[in-house]
C-alpha cells in the first residue's frame, strides 16, 4: 500500500490523491456580488452541510495552488458576508464547470455560462435560475487554515432563505433523488451522478439495535461466500430469528438433496442463495435459508 507523508511530495501530487479518495463530493455553486455590484459565479467541491437549527453551510475556495493567490469568490464575501449557493444537478453540469474558468475579475459568469440570474429575497448576490434548490446565505465567518498555496478558507453560511423546485418533490413535500438528479465531483475530471440505479437504500433501525455481526452464528460469520455488505445487513437485524418452522422453497429443498452428505458443499449452496436474497432485499428469508445449514 502506497504511503504518504504530507510534506513530503508536491502538494499538487497531495491534492490529486485527497480529491480522488474523498468523493464524491457534493458542490457549492457559489454566487457572490463585489461592492461595484458586479456578479460573480463559481463552484466549489469542498462543501458541505453541518446543522439545521441554525442552518449552517460551509465550503471552501481554497488558496491556488500554483500560485498561492485567493479567489474572486473569497475576496467578494470578504468584501460583502453574503452568498448564494445553488445546487448543482446533472441538466447544469457542464455549463457549472464552465463557470470554472479563471476569468479576468468583473466578468459575468451567468453570461459566460449561459445562466439566468434572478434577484434573491434577502441578500445581495444573484440566485440561478435553472438550479434546482438555491440557497441564500449570510457569512459568519471565514476560518483560514493556512496561507500557502493549497491552503483552505472556511466561509462559515447561515442559510436565511432557501428556494426550492417544486418539480424535484414528492407527494410528501421531499426531495425525491432521481428528480432532483444531483451530480458530485470525484478526482481529476470526473463527476458522479446521483440518480437511477446509483441510489439504494439502507435501512437502518431507529430505536433498536442490530445485533451486530459478532454474535453472527459462526458458520455465517466466517463465511466464503458472503461479503461484508452481506453480514452488515443481517448484522443490522435486531434479533437472530428463530425459525419455528422452516419453510422449504424448490430451491431450497434442491439444495438440501443434493448436498445431504457434502456439509461444505452444502453450506456453500445455502449462502450462495442467502446472497442473491440479500442482493434482493428480501432479508428474512435469507435468514431462513441461512439457518437450513445450522
Amino acid at each position: 500500500m502506497m504511503k504518504i507523508v504530507p510534506g513530503e511530495i508536491k502538494t499538487a501530487q497531495l491534492h490529486a490523491l485527497l480529491l480522488g479518495s474523498v468523493a464524491p463530493r457534493p458542490i457549492c455553486f457559489a454566487s457572490t456580488i463585489d461592492e461595484d455590484g458586479n456578479p460573480n459565479l463559481s463552484p466549489f467541491s469542498f462543501f458541505n452541510v453541518f446543522g439545521s437549527k441554525p442552518p449552517i453551510l460551509i465550503f471552501s475556495p481554497a488558496r491556488r495552488v500554483r500560485d498561492n493567490t485567493i479567489k474572486h469568490t473569497l475576496e467578494n464575501i470578504y468584501a460583502t458576508k453574503e452568498v448564494v449557493i445553488n445546487i448543482v444537478n446533472y441538466d447544469i453540469v457542464q455549463q457549472t464547470s464552465l463557470a470554472s474558468c479563471e476569468y479576468p475579475k468583473g466578468t459575468d459568469e451567468f453570461t459566460k455560462a449561459g445562466f439566468t440570474p434572478i434577484a434573491s429575497d434577502l441578500v445581495k448576490p444573484f440566485r440561478v435560475k435553472e438550479s434546482p434548490v438555491q440557497l441564500e446565505c449570510k457569512v459568519t465567518q471565514v476560518i483560514e487554515t493556512g496561507t500557502e498555496g493549497g491552503a483552505g478558507n472556511l466561509v462559515i453560511c447561515e442559510v436565511v432563505c432557501m428556494h426550492v423546485n417544486d418539480d424535484v418533490l414528492d407527494e410528501d413535500g421531499k426531495i425525491n433523488p432521481h428528480k432532483i438528479d444531483l451530480v458530485a465531483r470525484m478526482g481529476g475530471d470526473y463527476y458522479c451522478r446521483a440518480s437511477g440505479s446509483a441510489v439504494f437504500e439502507v435501512p437502518k433501525p431507529n430505536t433498536q439495535l442490530g445485533v451486530g455481526i459478532d454474535v453472527l452464528p459462526e458458520r455465517i460469520r466466517t463465511s466464503r461466500v458472503l461479503t461484508g455488505n452481506h453480514l452488515g445487513i443481517l448484522g443490522n437485524s435486531t434479533s437472530i430469528p428463530v425459525v419455528a418452522e422452516m419453510l422449504y422453497d424448490d430451491r431450497l429443498s434442491q439444495i438440501v438433496r443434493d448436498y445431504n452428505n457434502d456439509d461444505s458443499a452444502k453450506r456453500n449452496a445455502l449462502h450462495e442463495y442467502a446472497k442473491e436474497l440479500l442482493d434482493s432485499g428480501n432479508v428474512e428469508k435469507a435468514w431462513q435459508v441461512l439457518l437450513a445449514g445450522e
